[in-house]
Formats: structure tokens, C-alpha cells, sequence
């Protein structure tokens, strides 16, 4: 979505040098792309021992690590750097830093995986997916963790190669902090793919890894300013999480699933605490990556035997944000939220994007859930005909662009978003676990919703809303713009339908929700109900907008953040 406004030039490069471009399709960022803290961020200080890893340094009889200093050409136990990572983790050995302890990677690329430098004793060639480094060592305490951190200017690429499970480790690592790193592999191999099949039976298996990032039992850890794409199935496969912060992360170009929270054991996947997630990119996953070149390719689903979900989870409760982020081009659903059951969880979503995944958009079991200042595009069918798909489910599960899930006496608030699908609904509703009491309510306040032609059944149009499993109808709806939707539904006292939102773009995959002066939206919103602010962060005026753009607002920062990512 490309906004009518962009700020100035400087404000720009600044944030360029904030985050990773994505523009579409391309999927494999700039290595070079410099990563920087958000602007007010801290990094949290500290208090053990610093190690330093640089392509120039040296091993560990050669060097102590303990210096950024390249290694002299002679000499043992010298002040200089690692030459790599591996040396501070090696593959089948103990950790040579200790918890609170800060390992600096700098520039450069390393190789992950067998026959990389520490793989000679504990690693071999037939059992290379095993070669992998220990779990980072668990700092003392979520004030003083242990950091592993690349450049922020230059970050470094770790790589796998041959067929590792994972290239990070976090299995039982807790108070971690991890940042500035691009992790990926050098392949545009997929796992188990019909056209685009991984080397798996015989090595040397190729330059791939199956994961970018592995955790389980793991809790108060930071990821921040990480590119996890381009890996043969997941770009993080992580579960039974407590309390982490996910930061100007973008995972993108994993072969099957973007980040996969099911984890293949019998002790379950249930995460709790606080789980947040902010300017998050998560897109083209389910779709393989050419190397070097970092476009879309061999694109799948379920019904060629893949998968394709942005983000999923096993079974779960917690609490979960997520704020400014992007989930796009993922070939199932984007957020999948289905499995989020456990009793005392909940879910925020504020200021983000949802565009172009071939399922739902965004799904959920069960309330409280509250999306708001958000833009839905169900544009379910994207793939379809593209020169990179292969095999994709255009508009899995009917193509509902939010499909809520309720159970008894849930409350499911969804406000100040902008809608569009060709999906087969824009919002339904499903009742789950047990007898309704009657009181189950989806209010939805100041929401443009502007109707397609039905992708899987073009003699209509997508439906507004939809449920039939309530005891009593849940939908509260008002204060909406309604347009071009099946059988012309109305049902808001202070709804304006038939009429045309006044959006810059209308269009199925060129979709803009910024609003055009004319704009029946303008003022129109019911003001208690609007948040202070809109999609881009800016505040809205006393007589708010429906919609998710607050019309007349100078960009923010989330504006520019979300221009530089989108198109």
C-alpha cells in the first residue's frame, strides 16, 4: 500500500537504515542492510565477560576471544577474536561463554553446519543434520542475560550448510538476548518439495538448514533486528515460550512455515506470560527462496504436501501483542491463532497489515481478542497463475479474511479496521467448547468494509458477516461503511452502505485504505470508540474517521516503517 504521503527524505533514510526493504516479490534482503535499535530503545547492559568473533580472528588455542582484535598470524591464548561463532558454542562440547556473558559476531559470513571450523571431533558427514551448536548458556537473571549480537550496521550472515536441524539454538534458554544477525542458508532447496527437494539421503547434503531458529522451554528472551529467511522448511520453530519480545524481525522465504510454534514432542507447546511481537514482517513463507538471487519460487500448500501458515501454533495459552507488523504472501493463513485455547488467554492486534495469504487472513479460537487500526486485504487467490506458485490452496478454508472463533461468553472487539476479500465472507464467527450462554458479542465499530467478487464463486460477491453455530446472533455492528458486499446487508442503525468508501484504491491486489478527501469516512466515526490513534500512529482529531487511516495525518514513524516494508 503505497500512502499519499511518504514525510521527508531524511526521516526516510533514517528509517531505512532502521529496517530491512522487502519490496515484492524479491523475499532475500540486502545482507548489507544495516539494522539500528528503534528509536528510544535500549539494549540492556552487561555484566559478565565480552567475546568477540570476526573472520579475521582465531581459534581457540589461538585466541582468548576476549579482545575485537584480528589474530597477530603467531602465537597461542592471544588477545584477539574468535574467527567463528562456533568457537564460543562448538557442535557436541561444552559453551566457552557463560551465562550474562555478551558474544559479538562481527561482519561477514559464517557457515553453520558441518565441516565449518569446531565440527572436525563431534560432527560427521553422514550425521551432519546433528551438527549444530549448544543452546546459548541462560543468563542469571532477565536483567542481566546473555546477549549474543551481531553488527547493527553490518550484520553478519550465518548459514547453514549440510543439513542442520536448526542453526540457533535457545532448546532451554532463558534471559537471552539476541539481535543484528541474518540467518539463512545458501540454497533454494525446500524440504520434501515435489520439484524444489532438499539432498537428504546422502551427503553432502548441499548448502541448506532446515531452521533458522530453534527454542523450547524457553523464557525472557529478546529477538531484535533479525532476517530469517530463505531456510528449507521454518523460519523459527519454537514452543513452550514464556514472556518474549520480538522485535524488527522478518521471517521470509522459509519453504513450508514462517514460524512454527507445534513442536514434535509429547511434552506439549503451551507458551504463556506476555508474548509481543512488534514491526514484524512475516511473508512468502511456504514458498522456496533462489539463492543469490532472493525471489519467490516453487510456491506450495497442503495439497502438494506442504504447509504454508505465516505463524501457528501448537495448543497454547498467553497473552498475545502484536503491533506494526506486516503478515503477507504466506501461502495458508497468515496469523493462525486456532490453537491459542488455553482459558486466561488473549489476543491484541494493533496497526497492522494482513495482505495476500491464501487462507484467513488472520484466525482465533476464542476471546478476549481485539484487533483495531488494522488493514485485512483477503486477496485469498494472489497465487494464483503467478510464475512462482507451484501448487497453492487459493482461498483455503473458504478465504474469510477474520475468521473469530468465540466460547462461551467471549467478547471479540474489532474496530477502526479496513476490510476487503474475494474471500468467500470478510468476517465470520464460530462458536467452539461447549453451550453458548447467549452473551457471546462481536462488536465491530468504524470499520470500512468493501466487498469483491467471490473468488471460488464468482456468480457473487464475498458476504460481510457470517455465523450460524450462536444461540443468538453475536455481530454488533455500526458506525461501518458497507459497500458492494453480497445481498446488501446493512444491519447498523448509523451504517452508510451501498456507497463508495472514498479509499485511493479499491482494487483486489492493489488494494490502498487511505481515504480520499471526499471520503464518506471523514468524520463519521463514533468517537468513544475510536483509539487515539490510527494505523500509522498518529493521533485522530475529536470527530474521528471510520477506517484505519485517520485522513489529513502527517506520517509517523510506523507510516514510514510500513511504506519502506510494503510496496
Amino acid at each position: 500500500m503505497i500512502g499519499k504521503q511518504i514525510g521527508t527524505v531524511a526521516l526516510a533514510g533514517l528509517l531505512i537504515a532502521a529496517c530491512l526493504a522487502a519490496a515484492a516479490p524479491a523475499v532475500r534482503a540486502n545482507p548489507g542492510t544495516p539494522f539500528a535499535p528503534a528509536t528510544g530503545a535500549t539494549l540492556r547492559q552487561a555484566q559478565g565477560n565480552a567475546y568477540y568473533v570476526r573472520t579475521d580472528g582465531g581459534s581457540a588455542e589461538q585466541c582468548t576471544g576476549l579482545a575485537d582484535a584480528p589474530y597477530p598470524g603467531s602465537g597461542a591464548h592471544q588477545p584477539c577474536a574468535w574467527d567463528h561463532p562456533f568457537r564460543a558454542l562448538p557442535p557436541g562440547g561444552a559453551p566457552r561463554i557463560s551465562g550474562g556473558d555478551t558474544l559479538r559476531i562481527g561482519p561477514g559470513s559464517y557457515r553453520m553446519g558441518y565441516d565449518a571450523p569446531e565440527t572436525s571431533v563431534n560432527c560427521d558427514a553422514g550425521g551432519a543434520y546433528d551438527c549444530l551448536m549448544p543452546p546459548i548458556p541462560s543468563g542469571p537473571s532477565p536483567a542481566n542475560p546473555t546477549r549474543v549480537l551481531g553488527d547493527s550496521q553490518n550484520p553478519p550472515e550465518l548459514w547453514g550448510a549440510e543439513r542442520p536441524w536448526f542453526i540457533v539454538n535457545l532448546t532451554d534458554s532463558s534471559n537471552v538476548e539476541l539481535g543484528y544477525l541474518e540467518i539463512t542458508d545458501h540454497s533454494g532447496c525446500v524440504e520434501f518439495h515435489p520439484s524444489l527437494a532438499c539432498e537428504r539421503d546422502t551427503p553432502p547434503y548441499g548448502d541448506w538448514a532446515s531452521y533458522g531458529l530453534y527454542a523450547e522451554d524457553s523464557a525472557n528472551v529478546y529477538l531484535h533486528d533479525l532476517n530469517i529467511h530463505g531456510l528449507a522448511a521454518g523460519g523459527v520453530h519454537a514452543g513452550r515460550l514464556t514472556d518474549w519480545t520480538v522485535e524488527r524481525v522478518r521471517v521470509a522465504g522459509n519453504g513450508s512455515v514462517g514460524w512454527d510454534g507445534d513442536l514434535w514432542d509429547a511434552l506439549g507447546d503451551s507458551n504463556s506470560g506476555t508474548l509481543a511481537f512488534r514491526h514484524w514482517t512475516v511473508e512468502w513463507n511456504g514458498c522456496g527462496e533462489t539463492y543469490p538471487g532472493g525471489q519467490p519460487v516453487g510456491c506450495w500448500a497442503q495439497s502438494a504436501g506442504g504447509y504454508g501458515d505465516g505463524f501457528a501454533t501448537g495448543l497454547s495459552g498467553g497473552h498475545w501483542l502484536i503491533e506494526d507488523s506486516i503478515i503477507r504472501y504466506n501461502t495458508s493463513d497468515g496469523l493462525d491463532f486456532l490453537y491459542i485455547r488455553e482459558a486466561g488467554s488473549s489476543i491484541t492486534i494493533r496497526r497492522t497489515l494482513a495482505e495476500g495469504n491464501a487462507g484467513n487472513q488472520v484466525k482465533n479460537f476464542r476471546g478476549p481478542f481485539l484487533i483495531e487500526n488494522s488493514i485485512i486485504v483477503g486477496n485469498c487467490a494472489f497465487f494464483d497463475g503467478q510464475p512462482f506458485t507451484y501448487n497453492v490452496d487459493n482461498c483455503r478454508a473458504m478465504g474469510n479474511a477474520l475468521a473469530l472463533g468465540l466460547t462461551a461468553g467471549d467478547q471479540v472487539t474489532v474496530t477502526n479496521n479496513t476490510f476487503t476479500s474475494e474471500g468467500d465472507c470478510l468476517v465470520t464467527a464460530e462458536f467452539y467448547d461447549g453451550n453458548g450462554t447467549g452473551a457471546e458479542r462481536v462488536l465491530l465499530r468504524n470499520n470500512i468494509f468493501q466487498g469483491q467478487v467471490d473468488f471460488q464463486q464468482p456468480f457473487e460477491n464475498t458476504c460481510l458477516v457470517y455465523q450460524e453455530t450462536f444461540p443468538a446472533n453475536p455481530f454488533d455492528m455500526d458506525y461501518s461503511i458497507i459497500n458492494n458486499v453480497k445481498d446488501n446487508l446493512c444491519p447498523g442503525a448509523h451504517d452508510q452502505c451501498g456507497v463508495t468508501p472514498g479509499l485511493v484504491n479499491t482494487g483486489t491486489d492493489t488494494f490502498d485504505a487511505h481515504l480520499w478527501s471526499n471520503s464518506p469516512a471523514i468524520d463519521a466515526a463514533l468517537a468513544t470508540a475510536a483509539p487515539l490513534n490510527d494505523f500509522n500512529g498518529n493521533a485522530r482529531d475529536a470527530t474521528p474517521d471510520i477506517g484505519a487511516y485517520e485522513y489529513g495525518a502527517s506520517p509517523g514513524v510506523s507510516s514510514i516503517f510500513l511504506s519502506l516494508i510494503v510496496r
